[in-house]
């Protein structure tokens, strides 16, 4: 996975800087802790840095703000590079039901940057796991793609730029200009007022 440390910087998108930084963390759902935590820091190759209890009163007391409603239970953090993590809590077995990832508002897919080398590093992985995936596949110009699942059925895809080598431009590998964006979000009805403000802080 990508190294941890600080981002190259790299031109956005906008004029005026969004009010985020990049992921904190993102946080999905296991019933099965140590089965999930083999497989992202044995295969996936991301490190453990937190394993911890959820405190009394924050599943079902008044303390919750949006916790899974469970007393006490499992909440691990995994290092996926550029100071940023994933993080799992442990529902209890048979509390919930398999998510389905086309549900409205649901997480379809969650996709990594990585370096080509660290690409073929995670594909010996996998292969010596008999972690099953797709790819690589060519998903946009200049953008190369793996795609796989973790034990808990959450997609997963590993993406790279083979021709920035260990220097990933993530925006700028999809930005577009304003006629271009222009052209799709037309087709949503709105009106031209909304598209220019949308396109605003796009290249021409």
């Amino acid at each position: 996975m990508p190294d941890s440390g600080t981002a190259p910087e790299q031109s956005g998108a906008t004029s005026t800087p969004p009010p985020t930084r990049g992921v904190h963390h993102l946080a999905l759902t296991t019933e099965d802790m140590q089965m999930t935590t083999d497989f992202y820091v044995n295969v996936v190759g991301m490190p453990l840095v937190h394993a911890m209890k959820v405190p009394p009163g924050v599943g079902t007391g008044p303390g919750n703000r949006g916790n899974p409603p469970y007393e006490e239970i499992r909440h691990y953090f995994f290092d996926m590079g550029n100071d940023s993590l994933l993080a799992f809590f442990e529902i209890p077995k048979g509390e919930k039901k398999q998510s389905d990832r086309d549900d409205i508002g649901g997480m379809q897919h969650c996709a990594f940057t990585i370096t080509p080398t660290k690409m073929e590093e995670m594909r010996a992985r996998f292969d010596a796991a008999g972690v099953e995936y797709d790819g690589p596949v060519d998903i946009l110009p200049g953008l190369v793609s793996m795609y796989f699942k973790d034990p808990n059925g959450i997609r997963l895809e590993a993406c790279c730029q083979p021709a920035e080598e260990d220097n990933p431009k993530v925006i700028g590998s999809v930005l577009q200009t304003k006629a271009q964006a222009a052209s799709e979000l037309k087709s949503t009805g709105a009106s031209d007022e909304w598209v220019q403000q949308m396109t605003a802080n796009l290249p021409d």
